[in-house]
């Protein structure tokens, strides 16, 4: 009956690991995926099955070199608190800094131009003419010809405005 009823209160609240060292593992380990997908990655406002593929096999790498060997509670809690407050730093900041968004925030990239595909910006964003066209017609426009610009935003989405 102790191991179904027993709770060990110290190990589920007192750190084994050094609070400090989760929060510079946290950090570190944040601003390198941060960077890394900043680089390398920008969706289309949607997720695919790669992208959530992706997403949890970096949260399962990371892991380890995040947390190290933590048990408690209050290790956890430190490292999701640290993660969240440089998600939240990082958005205040980029809102309070002209300069700092344009580092946080990718510029928009012209998709249509008059009824014309830039084809060179959708190489270069990975978007395939098959994408840019179901991207519209969830949009509500049938025939890109009838676009005069569509932009991949820096969040990911894609805004269009139609030809009047």
């Amino acid at each position: 009956m102790e191991k179904i009823f027993g709770v060990n209160w110290e190990s589920v609240f007192i750190p084994t690991t050094s609070v400090l060292e989760m929060i510079i593992r946290g950090t570190l380990t944040y601003w390198f995926i941060f960077v890394y997908l900043r680089i390398f990655r920008r969706g289309t406002g949607q997720l695919n099955l790669s992208d959530l593929l992706l997403i949890t096999m970096i949260s399962d790498a990371a892991q380890n070199a995040m947390a190290g060997p933590y048990e408690s509670v209050t290790e956890g809690l430190f490292l999701v608190g640290t993660l969240v407050f440089w998600d939240y730093l990082i958005d205040w900041l980029g809102y309070r800094s002209v300069f700092l968004k344009r580092i946080v925030e990718p510029d928009p990239v012209l998709l249509v131009k008059n009824g014309q595909l830039m084809r060179q910006n959708m190489k270069k964003e990975m978007i395939s003419e098959d994408e840019l066209i179901s991207i519209l017609r969830e949009n509500g426009v049938e025939d890109y010809h009838n676009v005069k610009m569509c932009y991949l935003e820096g969040s990911g989405n894609v805004s269009v405005i139609e030809k009047k």
